[in-house]
């Protein structure tokens, strides 16, 4: 074991604090909340999350401003890398069905800084999604009454020209976000039933959109005259797909709904599935229709659905859409009020975030608290913030997130499994490895050793060794590559190599995207050198995954698993950093600060009210000694013990400094 000089200690344990994991208690379907929600209550949550503002502003948006008619391609690739990020998610929501989604997962495979960090983000993210669905609301109302709310705002009560606020502030937004605060406070089967309403309205409406839009279709729409299909080329595809991740940012919803599931280890998966399967055919079928109604360039950004039926000439169709988004938008806002405040309540059920958020209504079982508290923040930014603006912003915070789920789904798969699979108490004892557990089937009750008198009895011994040893422990070298890869990594501890691996999969991926992204355009680098960088971060990439690959996974098959892994994570992680870059300098400044204000709530709150620093503390406390009692039996004794001023452990060979509390029995024992 590696040992530190006495002035690296205070660094050492400031990193170990930093990447604790979290402690899973052994029954974890135990919960203060109530599991009530089925698998089509979880479905109905992830399309209701996805299907809103995006299929109804975003597709026009994106459209007219990034894409043109090719926002059907930027759809269909966004959807592929959710698809992806899906599977992870659904794993984890399986297999750790608690609530708290990307950073409950990180927590229990990467580390705790790590997991407030996403944790922090994923905050922000539903806050973000909740405001700009709102002002989405709004604005689809507005423009049913020509647009007389925004005239009566800026006329009689104010409107600001101030760099990036919006020129007049949303009352109907924030509005809406309050009312529905009040509603997701009275409990999980009054959210689930609002949503099983406006979804079902939504998905009609939908359906008469592909219906009636397919046959007013003018494919002229997509020639060369209008500008053709693809009008600003292959990186604006790119672009649009990187915004088009809003539309996806809904299924989640589900993973972090897992703690109030009767069955998450089916429901979650499968509900992911299909909610993800519908929402994405939705969004390309509409996206289709919508560039085929009228032409692209002539599309209005804030309704642009409802506004191509009226300038059709079908005014009925139009408000028959215009009804119909503003349910979908329902749907969003009480899958975003829904979801924010239980990652609240994760992160301060864990010591991380501020206790009071952790309270838990006794009646409705719901973190009322939270509930209310984010509302109101969501619905302040509502208030003052443009749509354009919350929706660039929002990207980055999704495509983080998937992107450490990604990397968690790959490094707790290759975790040994005890530290995988705790229990709730940290002295809990490991299960044997397979290895450990080869001696005892040549055990008797007896303890000797059994007599393999038949050539039966031998073949059937020399099987079982040989299965022992192909098979080995989760983070251990595969038998099959110990003859050429042995020499190298077989004296690394299980789960090493691939620890390690990940983090240099993570940054050969940054500085491939790096140079596919900015290699021409900010760096101006040759094409020779930008081909050299490409093959150089490519291999080690896939060096990266192979080495990962060469690994045991564990055998784990009661719960959903995301196949090809770590191929389909590592993909994940590459399309995400992809993505992530394409976003605007202005967003990445934004994300920054944010991460700072992050960083000085762990270091200032969480950090030292952590509940698995509490749980490492009391073994350093306490110290104990077994008395012999006159029966023969033994009775062990916990005292406290104030730590030694120059931090020095006691002398193995005597015991703890502290006076017993049975003298008289030791004393005795002692003349016995």
């Amino acid at each position: 074991m590696a040992t530190h000089t006495p002035g690296c200690a205070p660094a050492v344990r400031l990193c170990q604090k930093l990447n604790r994991r979290k402690t899973l208690e052994a029954d974890m379907m135990a919960t203060s909340l109530k599991r009530c929600l089925s698998t089509v209550d979880l479905a109905l949550l992830g399309v209701g999350g996805m299907v809103g503002s995006g299929l109804y502003v975003l597709t026009g948006t994106v459209a007219k401003e990034t894409a043109g008619p090719a926002v059907v391609l930027s759809f269909l690739i966004a959807g592929v890398a959710s698809l992806m990020a899906a599977l992870c998610y659904a794993e984890f929501g399986a297999r750790v069905p608690k609530t708290g989604s990307a950073y409950m997962f990180t927590y229990v495979s990467v580390g705790e800084i790590w997991a407030f960090l996403i944790g922090w983000n994923v905050i922000l993210e539903y806050m973000i999604g909740g405001a700009a669905v709102a002002r989405a609301w709004s604005g689809y109302l507005d423009s049913i009454f020509n647009h007389a709310i925004q005239n009566f705002t800026e006329t009689h009560i104010m409107q600001w020209n101030v760099p990036f606020i919006a020129h007049y502030p949303d009352l109907l937004a924030a509005a809406i976000l309050l009312l529905a605060t009040i509603f997701i406070s009275f409990g999980v089967r009054v959210s689930s039933w609002l949503n099983h309403i406006f979804s079902t309205i939504s998905i009609c409406v939908i359906v008469f959109i592909l219906i009636f839009g397919f046959m007013l279709a003018e494919p002229a729409n997509w020639s060369q005259k209008e500008g053709g299909f693809a009008p600003f080329g292959l990186s604006g595809i790119m672009a649009g797909t990187a915004t088009c991740f809003y539309a996806f940012v809904g299924f989640d919803v589900i993973a972090a709904s897992s703690e109030e599931a009767k069955n998450p280890q089916r429901a979650v998966p499968v509900a992911t599935a299909i909610s993800l399967a519908l929402a994405a055919s939705a969004y390309i079928l509409v996206s289709t229709v919508l560039t085929l109604l009228v032409p692209w360039h002539t599309l209005d950004p804030n309704s642009a659905l409802s506004d191509a039926f009226f300038r059709r000439g079908y005014s009925w169709a139009g408000f028959i859409v215009a009804i119909g988004s503003i349910c979908a938008m329902n749907t969003v806002l009480l899958s975003n009020l829904f979801s924010l405040p239980r990652i609240v309540y994760a992160m301060a059920e864990d010591g991380l975030f501020f206790s009071v958020f952790s309270r838990v209504n006794p009646v409705t079982k719901v973190p009322v608290i939270a509930i209310q508290v984010f509302g109101c923040l969501m619905a302040l930014l509502a208030l003052i913030f443009d749509l354009e603006a919350l929706v660039q912003f929002l990207s980055i915070g999704t495509l983080l997130a998937y992107t450490f789920v990604a990397a968690s789904i790959i490094v707790l798969r290759f975790q040994p499994e005890k530290a995988a699979s705790r229990s709730g108490s940290s002295n809990a004892q490991q299960e044997p490895s397979p290895t450990d557990l080869e001696p005892q089937t040549m055990a008797q009750e007896s303890g000797e050793l059994k007599e393999y008198e038949s050539f039966s009895d031998k073949l059937q011994l020399v099987e079982q060794e040989k299965q022992s040893r192909e098979r080995r422990a989760a983070g251990q070298l595969k038998a099959r590559w110990e003859p050429y890869l042995g020499h190298v990594l077989g004296d690394c501890e299980p789960g090493e190599v691939v620890a390690f691996s990940v983090l240099a999969l993570m940054v050969s991926g940054l500085s491939l995207c790096a140079v596919l992204v900015f290699g021409s355009g900010a760096l101006q680098l040759p094409l020779w050198s930008i081909s050299l960088l490409v093959v150089v971060f490519g291999l080690a990439f896939l060096l990266s995954l192979a080495l990962i690959w060469v690994h045991e996974q564990q055998a784990n098959t009661k719960t959903f698993q995301v196949p090809l892994v770590p191929f389909i994570p590592g993909t994940s992680i590459l399309l995400n950093v992809f993505l992530m870059l394409k976003l605007s300098p202005l967003t990445w400044v934004r994300f920054i600060v944010w991460l700072v204000v992050g960083l000085t709530v762990y270091f200032g709150y969480g950090m030292w009210h952590s509940k698995e620093g509490q749980r490492e503390r009391p073994p350093q406390d306490l110290a104990a000694r077994y008395v012999v009692l006159p029966s023969g039996s033994l009775v062990e004794t916990v005292q406290t013990v104030q730590p030694d001023a120059q931090g020095e452990a006691p002398p193995q060979n005597t015991p703890m400094a502290t006076p017993t509390t049975t003298p008289t029995t030791e004393d005795q024992n002692a003349k016995r």
